[in-house]
C-alpha cells in the first residue's frame, strides 16, 4: 500500500509508471463496470492529477487522460473504480465543478455500440394496447389493427372469471407494420370510448432498464441546475471535519450540504 501510494507515477526512463492492486479477473477491468468518462479537462490535468482528485471517492482500477501523439491532452479522460456506489457518488460530488477553473462533465462511460443502440429505434412486432372498453373482443381488435398488416395473433388479457382485463397484445408479421399502428393508434378512441394507449410490448427487464435511464436522465437535469453552487476541496488536513468545514463556509451564505 505504501508503494502504491509513493512511487505511483513516478517517472522512470521519461515514462510515468502506474501502480495498481493486481486483480485475478481481467474481466472485471474490462467489462467497463463503474467506469466513468470525465471531459472538458484543462490541458494541464494530468494521469497523476486526474487519479489524485478522483481517489478520494474509492479504489480506482485504472485511471488515464486521453493524449494525441505528441503527448499532449486532448481534454478528457477515464476512470474506472473498483465499486459502481464510488462511480456513483463521484459523479455527483464533481460534475459540473471547477477543475482547474474549467467546468468539467463527469458520466458514466457509455461504450459506442451501445449508444449506437440507444440511439437507433428498436426494430419490433408486438404491440400492447391497454385502456380499451371490456366489450372490444379479440375479432374486433385484430380487425382495427389488421388495417395496418398482416397480424399473427391478437389476444385481450381476461381474469378468471373470463372478463377483459382492458389490455392485450398484437403481434404483426412486419416489424414496420408494427411501428406504424403504434403511432396511428396511440391515443385513438374506439366508438368515442376510452383513450387507447398503444406501443411496443417490453419485457420486464426492458422497462426496468427504460425506468432507470429516465431517472438517471432526471437526476442529472437536477445536478446540472446546482451546477456553479456546488464546490469542490482537496488537500483538505485530517483534523477538518464536516461541521468544521461547514463553519468556515457560512459566512459567505447558506450551505446546503456540508461533507
Amino acid at each position: 500500500s505504501r508503494a502504491l501510494d509513493v512511487l505511483n507515477f513516478t517517472q522512470v526512463n521519461g515514462k510515468a509508471i502506474r501502480i495498481m492492486f493486481s486483480h485475478r479477473d481481467p474481466s472485471i477491468r474490462k467489462s467497463g463496470h463503474a467506469n466513468i468518462f470525465i471531459k472538458n479537462l484543462d490541458t494541464s490535468i494530468d494521469n497523476k492529477a486526474l487519479h489524485d482528485t478522483f481517489a478520494s471517492f474509492g479504489t480506482i482500477l485504472s485511471c488515464k487522460v486521453a493524449t494525441d501523439s505528441s503527448g499532449q491532452s486532448k481534454g478528457y479522460g477515464f476512470v474506472q473504480f473498483e465499486r459502481e456506489d464510488a462511480a456513483q457518488n463521484a459523479i455527483a460530488r464533481l460534475n459540473g465543478m471547477l477543475i482547474n477553473d474549467k467546468q468539467v462533465y463527469v458520466g458514466l462511460f457509455i461504450r459506442r455500440q451501445e449508444r449506437d443502440r440507444s440511439n437507433s429505434s428498436p426494430k419490433f412486432t408486438n404491440v400492447y394496447v391497454k385502456n380499451f372498453s371490456e366489450a372490444i373482443t379479440d375479432e374486433e381488435l385484430k380487425n382495427i389493427f389488421g388495417n395496418y398488416g398482416p397480424i399473427t395473433s391478437a389476444v385481450i388479457m381476461r381474469d378468471v372469471n373470463g372478463q377483459s382485463r382492458g389490455f392485450g397484445f398484437i403481434n404483426f408479421q412486419n416489424p414496420d407494420d408494427a411501428a406504424v399502428a403504434v403511432e396511428k393508434l396511440n391515443g385513438y378512441t374506439y366508438n368515442d370510448d376510452k383513450v387507447w394507449y398503444v406501443g411496443r410490448a417490453q419485457r420486464k427487464a426492458e422497462r426496468e432498464a427504460e425506468l432507470k435511464a429516465k431517472f438517471e436522465q432526471e437526476r442529472n437535469g437536477r445536478l446540472e441546475k446546482l451546477q456553479g453552487t456546488n464546490l469542490y476541496l482537496k488537500n483538505l488536513d485530517d483534523s477538518i471535519d464536516d461541521e468544521k468545514l461547514k463553519e468556515i463556509f457560512s459566512e459567505f451564505g447558506t450551505t446546503t450540504s456540508c461533507k
